[in-house]
């Protein structure tokens, strides 16, 4: 490594740990060591210092021996005829960079609480997002594993004008990369040259303003080591797993813009560690040769035209991208863009006017592939703000095509329009909502854009199950509204398919092993009575996906010989998770929570736990931040049982399984559940009184205890035993 690099990386070190003990001697002073510190509503303490050394930091005190270790592994200062490699040294300097950061940034969150804003989104009067929490991490770190996101690009600093800025910016969101964002050059941030340039900011974009200093750039460090600990299933300390699985699955790196500090090096530094290369703009030293990263560990001097490819070259992301003929940038980046208040040039739908969406299957010679029609006004005929009917009428064609794919395909198009920058999509079937802006408009966008939109994504990704697509756009009021007619019988159709299956009555099961690229050791065994525990694939869904992908991630499975029929434990089920989990797993239930459960990876929306006082279970939603009566929040909770392993007494399902006959039926059922959230209670009430009433308890859900009540096993217990709830009477858990 250059003499220069490492120099540098050692200083900055030393400062920011100097920085980070200045701090914590003055909390201590102020607050004493049993004041509690860390991050909102996550897990794993401090990420990096728990996912690294081990220590679990949750007081001001904990942090001491934190900073001793620093001062152990961090080396002197470089002397001008120090005749030792630099390479070991300085990646030790940018790990203790990390730690004190963490440090500095915990602190920051005891002495100025409002300091960030959390969530998602910046608000006017505050642009730094700061930690993310487990809510979003859950719902980003699905991208990650799903391939939506490849990786993530570090920022540091501020490009040379916010027109470049925001073309870089761009480039990144079109190659589908998230961009963490943190410190300034020369008096500006690459946030705030965004907002100049007119651009969205914050989780929904992609570009992620984690805050203004360079010490905020731990926020990335921590995001990946949090991904290896709830999806890879890696335990604290395991330092070596941890930076092995960075530089194999979370592929990101680091892009400093301007003049590197002392600082800068040695978070450069510290991204090494975890095998993710730094590409400058200006020109520093680089280092070439190979070895901790998948290729060069240090790239300068790259023009801003070219930096973002370079990036993607250097760290070894392979990025595909469809062509769409749109006069609009498209990517998965601009999914969560939002269409505001004077920027709406047309707006359908969203009880503004009828909106509908519908599939449907047609024959061969009744469909004309690629025809595009707007029966009807258009964008323009119309001056802005203003509102449309709007119906979009798929037909598709083919010899493989069923009508149990039309609802998979109907279920993209939510997604697929939502990719074209300046087009707003909320909601599906005939409660869509569409928003397109101005500046879309003015680029030359159409509604029959809609449609090609469509008709070249479907046809990437779904067209082995049809030959051919067309489309048909509304916007005459009279025929919209007869379309929402036909189209709500066959929805109703639909939904009675589904919800008459029975696992009983079904050979096939269908696997799922998406998550194994973040969680090495899950299966999921997707039933018709039970969908994947992150809630995004039911049965359906995983056939279509089989016969669209034949040896994708989602697999049948036989079930086979019944081993026991109340559990939900089969011969063959065993034989394919023993195979598919590499040997990890050789047998689970799905239908229980205490006898082997199924297997937990980080995407579960939900997390049911028994309660013993009460002789039931509780379940908890992940944007539920409170505690439970488990005696732990969903961080906590996600922590002990995610990355693939079965935990009897907990398992991972999602909000809809609640609601599925099958649910833990091997212990009871619904009738088990003593206390969930009040707002996950909400979500699921219609459904779960249906259920409950189909069970003879149609009282069921206002007998089950929430936040309200209580959040300890003592506290619910009495409102339990005053709704004479069903667990307290059924047979022992135990």
């Amino acid at each position: 490594m250059s003499k220069i690099i490492a120099s540098a990386a050692i200083r900055g070190a030393h400062k920011i740990l100097d920085q980070a003990e200045e701090k914590w001697q003055m909390a201590m002073d102020k607050w004493g060591a049993n004041e509690p510190v860390g991050f909102p509503n996550t897990a794993y303490y401090l990420p990096v210092i728990y996912g690294i050394l081990g220590i679990p930091v949750e007081k001001l005190g904990d942090m001491e021996q934190v900073l001793k270790k620093c001062k152990t592994i961090i080396p002197p200062p470089v002397r001008e005829e120090h005749p030792l490699p630099y390479l070991a040294p300085a990646l030790d300097a940018g790990m203790v960079t990390f730690f004190a950061e963490e440090i500095i940034e915990a602190i920051r969150y005891l002495e100025q609480p409002d300091f960030y804003v959390g969530g998602e989104e910046p608000t006017d009067n505050n642009i730094w997002l700061g930690a993310a929490d487990d809510v979003i991490l859950r719902k980003r770190g699905i991208e990650f594993v799903d391939g939506t996101a490849p990786g993530f690009a570090a920022i540091l600093g501020a490009a040379p004008s916010s027109e470049i800025a925001a073309k870089i910016a761009q480039e990144l969101q079109q190659k589908n990369l998230y961009v963490f964002m943190s410190a300034e050059h020369d008096g500006k941030r690459f946030s705030e040259q965004l907002l100049e340039a007119g651009v969205q900011i914050g989780w929904p974009t992609r570009l992620v303003s984690f805050g203004p200093d360079v010490t905020a750039t731990v926020f990335a460090a921590g995001f990946a080591i949090r991904a290896s600990f709830s999806f890879g299933g890696i335990g604290p300390g395991e330092y070596r797993k941890h930076l092995i699985y960075n530089k194999d699955r979370i592929f990101a790196f680091a892009l400093p813009l301007g003049y590197v500090t002392d600082e800068w090096y040695a978070n450069a530094a510290g991204a090494i560690n975890f095998g993710f290369p730094t590409i400058a703009d200006t020109p520093i030293p680089e280092v070439l040769p190979t070895g901790i990263c998948t290729y060069e560990h240090v790239v300068s001097n790259v023009p801003h035209d070219n930096i973002v490819a370079k990036a993607i070259e250097v760290r070894g992301l392979k990025v595909t991208l469809a062509e769409v003929p749109v006069p609009v940038a498209y990517g998965p980046a601009y999914e969560g863009e939002r269409v505001r208040g004077e920027d709406i040039y047309l707006e359908c739908g969203g009880g503004r006017s009828p909106a509908v969406e519908w599939v449907t299957s047609k024959r061969m010679d009744e469909v004309e592939d690629g025809k595009i029609e707007v029966v009807g006004p258009e964008i323009t005929d119309a001056g802005p703000p203003s509102q449309l009917p709007l119906a979009i009428v798929v037909e598709v064609a083919g010899r493989e095509m069923q009508e149990d794919f039309e609802p998979i395909l109907e279920r993209q198009i939510h997604h697929l329009l939502n990719y074209a920058q300046g087009v707003m999509h909320i909601g599906q079937r005939d409660i869509a909502w569409l928003r397109i802006s101005k500046s879309a408009v003015e680029k030359g966008f159409r509604l029959e854009h809609l449609g090609y939109i469509l008709h070249a994504r479907l046809h990437q990704d779904f067209g082995r199950i049809f030959d051919k697509l067309q489309v048909k756009i509304h916007t005459e009021a009279d025929k919209v509204k007869g379309i929402i007619e036909q189209a709500r019988a066959v929805y109703h159709t639909r939904d009675a398919r589904i919800e008459g299956m029975m696992d009983e009555t079904t050979d096939i099961y269908y696997s799922c092993t998406l998550c194994q690229s973040f969680a090495p050791g899950h299966i999921c065994v997707i039933s018709p009575e039970r969908t994947g525990l992150c809630g995004a694939y039911n049965w359906m869904d995983c056939k279509a996906a089989y016969e669209i992908n034949p040896t994708g991630p989602n697999q049948p499975v036989e079930k086979g010989e019944i081993i026991d029929a109340k559990l939900g434990q089969w011969k063959g089920v065993n034989e394919f998770v023993y195979k598919a989990s590499r040997g990890n797993i050789d047998h689970y239930n799905l239908y229980s929570i205490v006898h082997d459960p199924m297997t937990t990876c980080g995407c579960c929306e939900c997390i049911a736990a028994v309660v013993p006082m009460c002789n039931g279970v509780m379940t908890v939603n992940r944007e539920f931040t409170g505690m439970t009566p488990s005696g732990m929040k969903f961080t906590t909770l996600a922590g002990t049982i995610g990355g693939g392993i079965s935990t009897p007494g907990f398992v991972g399902h999602g909000k809809y399984n609640i609601t599925q006959r099958k649910f833990i039926t091997g212990d009871g059922g619904i009738k088990r559940i003593v206390w969930m959230p009040k707002m996950l209670k909400e979500e699921i009430a219609e459904r779960f009184k249906a259920r409950a009433e189909e069970l003879g308890t149609p009282d069921l859900l206002d007998q089950i205890a929430d936040e309200t009540v209580g959040t300890t096993e003592e506290e619910i217990l009495p409102f339990l035993q005053e709704k004479e709830h069903p667990a307290l009477s059924m047979e022992p858990l135990f």
